[in-house]
């Protein structure tokens, strides 16, 4: 396993298409980018153009949205030959997925569907994560989504599914704070369970949103500011890890560049006090 020396990146942003001028003219405090790869798994054209040019300026990531690590259709080769297209093109530092299933008998769901965790499952995953790393000569960083259900096969909670899957496949972890809130509160565990039974090693990026509380329940909806909840469980996951990449997730109801920048500063600060009051050791 690589990850003794974890690159680290900074405070950095999803790459949206309304920002696209600000961020090349204005030049703000974000450290680096991630963009979505399915946004510019294309031949050509405007996608294309502002991504050569952010890949100049800053350091970039590739995240993905269409892989269905966890479903049960064939792996798509097509897609993985364009995402493999895509990484030559950008050299990304890291490739990354969800843990998830997205669809069924070809028709896709557009939504990240969580796994029942059990065995069969996590040995249903590693096998495919292995093929995929084959193909894309390259470890993928596999994320922890939001869930709203849960199986009743299920036999183990959810980071120990997660950690299994990370050690047997030899893949890393993008462990999304705000999901790991938002599936606290609908299944009622304690987040702070769910950060120590991860391993550091394992761990390259945050991820941080904003959410819908919806009282019963909460939507990772990714179109509000950060909520204190999610900014003091991020301090216990810097504690926890150590300094991680992070970045922010804003996909609906996006506002002008300055106010993602000011959360991030935001989160530069609660990063700062975290490791402050807790220093991790090598």
């Amino acid at each position: 396993m690589k990850t003794e020396h974890r690159p680290y990146l900074g405070f950095g942003l999803g790459l949206r298409t309304e920002h696209y001028e600000a961020l090349l003219e204005e030049r703000p405090k974000v450290d680096w980018l991630e963009a979505i790869s399915e946004n510019y798994m294309v031949e050509g054209g405007k996608p294309l153009h502002y991504l050569d040019r952010f890949r100049r300026d800053y350091p970039m990531v590739l995240h993905g949205v269409s892989l269905s690590i966890g479903g049960s259709d064939p792996l798509d080769a097509e897609y993985l030959d364009r995402l493999a297209a895509l990484i030559d093109r950008v050299e990304p530092l890291w490739v990354s997925d969800h843990l998830c299933w997205t669809g069924h008998r070809g028709v896709n769901m557009h939504d990240l569907l969580p796994l029942p965790q059990t065995e069969e499952a996590i040995a249903h995953v590693v096998e495919r994560v292995r093929r995929v790393q084959d193909r894309l000569k390259r470890q993928i960083l596999l994320e922890n989504v939001s869930s709203y259900v849960s199986y009743r096969h299920s036999a183990m909670p959810e980071w120990e599914f997660l950690s299994a899957i990370a050690d047997r496949a030899d893949c890393l972890i993008l462990l999304d704070v705000n999901n790991i809130f938002v599936s606290a509160y609908n299944h009622e565990f304690d987040p702070r369970r769910y950060l120590d039974g991860v391993d550091p090693r394992r761990v390259r990026q945050f991820h941080l949103a904003g959410h819908q509380n919806n009282g019963s329940h909460i939507v990772d909806t990714h179109d509000h500011p950060i909520v204190d909840g999610v900014w003091q469980l991020f301090a216990q996951a810097w504690r926890r890890f150590g300094p991680v990449s992070t970045m922010i997730e804003r996909d609906a109801d996006i506002p002008p560049l300055a106010e993602l920048v000011a959360e991030l500063e935001q989160a530069r600060a609660i990063a700062a006090d975290a490791e402050a009051a807790a220093p991790v050791a090598p």
